[in-house]
């Protein structure tokens, strides 16, 4: 049976040690001051093999998933976790008039060594939909359904105050919505991306809130679209969660006051 390439690598350098060829400082890594990236054939050491045998042993990363590391490799080398930045602030919406995304990204500080823990996701994609083309026309009325995104976004919307448009008008603070949901598609309950977890919190006989504020607003009535002003409390209307098309349903209008009191995580803006 051949051997390996590690297998034959511990064996050269086991026989250049016994000739007295090796060269190497004895006492594992930290005695042999190395402490190698990656795969690396030539980063070996003489010493305790993690406190079994006394022979060869590597210094390199690889050395742990092989079994093959220095007793003291874990000294010499220490794990060091990845370290990333800040978020950066979120993107504008990748179309206008249509329902897409917005992203947001941030950097690698420190590399995973060592086995440390990986790098976490580095970009972020969320569903969001403007109502202004780039030219600053309205064009939310091609939409029917209400089109619906957790409460978070609003942090992050621009504000229509930077249309000439809205120029002459006075921003006023919005309105809220309660709706009881009738029904909801599975889609929404098997929604786990970190960006689009607050679908879960969608139930069928909840109570939801949903805020009209900026930019989501109609600049001539000075409402959203989707919030069914003008239906009565027996009408079943549609919804649809942007950032997943498939999670969708309906729901009972049930009344509309100032500011919203549901819960947090049951606090939804009309895109």
């Amino acid at each position: 049976m051949g051997l390996s390439a590690r297998q034959s690598c511990c064996a050269w350098v086991l026989l250049m040690g016994l000739l007295g060829l090796g060269g190497w400082a004895e006492g594992g890594c930290l005695k042999a001051g190395k402490c190698c990236k990656g795969r690396d054939m030539t980063c070996v050491s003489k010493g305790w093999w993690l406190g079994k045998v006394y022979r060869t042993c590597f210094c390199d990363q690889v050395c742990q998933t092989t079994g093959d590391c220095c007793y003291d490799y874990t000294q010499a080398c220490p794990a060091r976790a990845c370290i990333v930045g800040e978020w950066s602030h979120w993107s504008g919406c990748a179309n206008q008039c249509t329902p897409s995304y917005r992203l947001r990204r941030r950097q690698v500080l420190q590399e995973a060594e060592n086995s440390g823990e990986p790098c976490p996701n580095l970009e972020e994609k969320a569903g969001c939909l403007e109502y202004l083309t780039h030219q600053g026309t309205e064009c939310g009325h091609l939409h029917v359904p209400a089109f619906i995104t957790t409460f978070e976004y609003n942090k992050e919307r621009k504000r229509r105050a930077v249309s000439s448009d809205w120029a002459s008008h006075t921003e006023d603070s919005g309105y809220c919505v309660e709706f009881q949901i009738e029904s909801l598609s599975p889609a929404c309950l098997t929604e786990h991306r970190p960006h689009a977890r607050w679908m879960l919190y969608l139930r069928e006989g909840y109570t939801v809130c949903v805020a009209c504020q900026h930019p989501a607003m109609n600049i001539r009535n000075h409402r959203c679209y989707g919030d069914s002003s003008d239906a009565d409390g027996n009408q079943v209307l549609h919804w649809q969660a942007v950032g997943n098309d498939k999670c969708r349903g309906s729901w009972r209008r049930v009344r509309e006051v100032e500011n919203c009191s549901c819960p947090m995580v049951h606090t939804f803006i009309f895109t």
